[in-house]
């Protein structure tokens, strides 16, 4: 269970880089996420049904999710509407596109191949090729994402979310940065979906219900445990944040709760770690007093 946890964590921590893409360097919270990630899913799914490979599938799902972000990013730039309604609007009109892919509200992957299959021949421990997945996937994003933030382009992307008036005064197309923000961080957030789905053997049009949450602990127990970090360093941080949430996870279930109710345990555990920062401020302000 505990390898199986380790291996989930990689998998959802490939969403919390994506979140952090647009949460943390452009600074501002994309609904779009919610309906990103199961339409990565549900576009996975339905071409492996349809006898396409799954590893084609997958950039298939990752080509649905980039169109979605995309459609997010010209409702906020040239509509003018503000990001977090231009998310809503979006994740909501995804609903129905996922009921169109698939036919069906959910849509099960019994029998047809997976991309973890590729492992499953090998003499590994259970659960042991969900790892090698995720490993994978995260060399190959957190090397893309480092790359990308290296060139000149990815700094204008930077400069976009440190100060865009400062950016766009230096020439930078502030406006073409969101929309490339929202579309390669939706992108990697929909393979975050099509693996997961792949994992569990099934998509759902309800899958994105709260993925958000899932998302961001891993971005904030990550930054509460390590505080300051290079960029490097914060992705490899954001991915052990992941683990450890889902260790939580599987800690509550082990002690016995229903499973039913692992949304608000979920948001119980987020809301504990974005309280720490404060928490920590006020003890050491009463060490301070206590000492003066």
């Amino acid at each position: 269970m505990i390898v199986s946890a380790i291996g989930q964590g990689m998998l959802w921590a490939i969403l919390g880089l994506g979140i952090y893409m647009t949460y943390r360097i452009l600074n501002f919270p994309d609904m779009t996420t919610e309906g990103s990630f199961p339409l990565g899913g549900a576009v996975c799914v339905t071409a492996i049904s349809n006898g396409i490979h799954p590893l084609l599938a997958t950039l298939l799902g990752i080509l649905a999710g980039m169109a979605a972000g995309m459609v997010t990013g010209l409702l906020f730039t040239k509509g003018k509407i503000p990001v977090i309604l231009a998310g809503i609007l979006v994740m909501s009109g995804l609903n129905s596109v996922i009921l169109f892919v698939m036919q069906t509200p959910n849509l099960s992957l019994l029998n047809k191949p997976k991309i973890q299959d590729v492992f499953t021949k090998l003499p590994l421990p259970d659960y042991f090729d969900i790892v090698i997945v995720g490993v994978i996937a995260l060399a190959i994003i957190i090397a893309l994402l480092l790359f990308f933030f290296h060139t000149d382009l990815g700094q204008s992307y930077i400069a976009t979310g440190d100060n865009e008036t400062m950016a766009r005064s230096l020439g930078v197309p502030t406006d073409r940065m969101k929309i490339l923000g929202l579309t390669l961080s939706n992108g990697v957030i929909a393979l975050s979906g099509a693996l997961i789905a792949q994992n569990d053997g099934y998509a759902d049009v309800s899958k994105g219900t709260g993925v958000i949450v899932i998302g961001l602990a891993s971005i904030i127990i990550g930054e509460v445990l390590f505080g300051e970090l290079t960029f490097s360093e914060r992705l490899i941080a954001i991915v052990i944040g992941s683990i450890i949430y889902q260790l939580l996870i599987l800690l509550v279930i082990k002690a016995g709760f229903d499973t039913t109710y692992l949304k608000i345990f979920s948001a119980g555990i987020l809301a504990i770690c974005l309280m720490i920062p404060q928490l920590k401020r006020a003890l050491n302000l009463t060490l301070g007093t206590e000492k003066e």
